[in-house]
């Protein structure tokens, strides 16, 4: 394993010792949004005090156990491992010519001279032959499923076809990127299936093994190239730029479609943990108010001192819900999540009904059934959206307008009213005093914006207008977002 010790050295002011290396692997993953505590930092001590450090693997799985505490979490957690505790330096024991040193893979040497006692310059065997050599090596790496032999193909992926040498101050010498495009791991996926298929596995089984496959070395080289730049830049500075987030913390507007997928697997342990909560608060606010006049009849019996106290029942306040969702362009994302966090959270509400815009004004409360699937829920909703659109122009003024022209019986004095969106509008009207009118009506009234609060009132946000109507705030991810609803009831 390579230690902290072992690696070369870092920017001016980076931490290389093993304990500031842990302290800056713990700060990392507090600001890639893991709720890492004092308590589990001691904790996190405690536990490789106990390892060998001989074994990488072993110190990773101690750290995980201190730390981790949701599934979720622990790709950003390995990712933020390699980074500060990575399994070589360099090229380590990979040849650029893909042969082994003069004393065998484990030289010292091996990496840094050729057959002939040269030093290697990155990148200075890339050339067609060594490229096609490559392919070869990785093509049966993935059929064997060589796990070692791909770790190390990857870091010479990086290191033969990945180099950027002479590039300005400031830019990295390393792409996994231009690595990528050269190796072009993509077109083995064909011949690897055949290999499956020859093995007597299904045609989508195949397919989907092959994938996987390719997808695992197009990480081992991000990873790689990662690791290669935290030895030019610093661990601290590839931390803070180059690693994603949580999901809990992913930006709404920056999600892919792996992380859509990842999304969808996390509202409803999100939502039953809220719900635990919210029962648990209630439960302990259940008490009402002070019985002035019980408590002091009850306290005659002793001699006027009140040592029991009283107190009146306390009335239900739970309300009904009215959500209002702006579902054009990549604000959908926010808005379905967003519904379905609320629906799964329906028992705290008397009612829920939804309504999706664009510039028309859609309900979509019928598909939110109990027990539905959450993917036909989502495609249902991705679906209805064109029942939301009349011109296809986001229209927030005319949107508002219809809602309250057609959907006036939603709203009531025991509603809570809901508002998502970016708040543009295409410069359009914005039917400021149809909302306030209909917030006027309400027992409370939010708008959740999904869009960083520094964006707002730039183009044609109209942010700050439609706040001086209904309170808004900013929600931008999962975390946020399960925070205001928690508030909100």
């Amino acid at each position: 394993m390579s230690t902290p010790d072992d690696a070369s050295p870092h920017p001016p002011g980076a931490r290389s010792g093993l304990l500031d290396r842990h302290i800056s692997f713990l700060e990392a993953l507090r600001a890639a949004g893991l709720p890492v505590s004092l308590a589990e930092d001691l904790d996190a001590v405690a536990v490789l005090t106990a390892l060998p450090w001989d074994d990488r693997a072993v110190v990773r799985e101690g750290y995980a156990a201190a730390v981790v505490k949701r599934h979720a979490q622990r790709a950003t957690f390995d990712a933020l491992f390699d980074l500060y505790f990575p399994r070589l330096v360099g090229d380590g024991s990979t040849r650029l010519d893909g042969g082994e040193g003069p004393d065998g893979p484990d030289s010292p040497d091996s990496s840094t001279r050729d057959a002939d006692e040269r030093p290697v310059v990155p990148g200075s065997r890339d050339n067609a032959e060594a490229l096609r050599d490559f392919r070869e090596r990785l093509e049966a790496a993935m059929a064997a499923g060589d796990e070692e032999q791909l770790a190390r193909l990857a870091a010479e992926a990086v290191g033969r076809f990945g180099a950027m040498p002479g590039r300005g101050p400031g830019l990295s010498s390393w792409s996994a990127y231009t690595a990528l495009q050269r190796v072009a791991p993509g077109e083995i996926v064909e011949r690897l299936v055949q290999g499956l298929l020859a093995e007597g596995r299904g045609e989508e089984e195949a397919q989907r093994a092959a994938g996987q496959r390719v997808g695992d070395f197009t990480r081992r080289v991000e990873a790689d190239a990662r690791r290669r730049i935290g030895e030019e830049k610093g661990a601290d500075h590839v931390a803070r730029t180059a690693l994603r987030p949580t999901i809990d913390r992913l930006d709404f507007l920056q999600m892919r479609r792996s992380d859509l997928e990842q999304m969808r697997r996390e509202i409803y342990p999100l939502a039953r943990r809220l719900a635990t909560r919210l029962t648990q608060e209630h439960h302990a606010q259940r008490r009402g108010p002070l019985d002035f006049r019980r408590t002091v009849r009850a306290s005659v019996s002793t001699g006027g001192v009140p040592l029991t106290t009283h107190h009146k029942p306390k009335r239900p306040h739970r309300s009904e819900l009215v959500v209002l969702c702006d579902v054009s362009g990549s604000v959908a994302n926010f808005a379905q999540f967003t519904l379905l966090l609320v629906f799964a959270l329906r028992e705290q509400f008397t009612k829920v009904r939804a309504f999706t815009f664009i510039d028309h004004v859609h309900e979509v409360t019928h598909h939110f059934k109990p027990g539905a699937d959450v993917v036909d829920v989502m495609a249902d909703l991705a679906a209805s959206a064109s029942h939301a659109a009349l011109w296809g122009r986001t229209s927030y003024g005319r949107a508002i307008d219809k809602f309250a022209e057609q959907h006036a019986d939603a709203i009531g004095p025991r509603t809570s009213l809901l508002v998502l969106g970016d708040a543009r509008s295409n410069y359009s009207d914005l039917a400021l005093d149809t909302l306030a009118d209909l917030a006027g009506q309400c027992r409370h009234a939010w708008w959740l914006n999904p869009e960083h609060r520094r964006h707002w009132d730039t183009g044609d946000s109209a942010a700050s207008r439609y706040a001086e109507v209904v309170p808004m705030v900013e929600c931008r991810n999962l975390t946020q977002l399960s925070e205001l609803v928690h508030d909100l009831l």
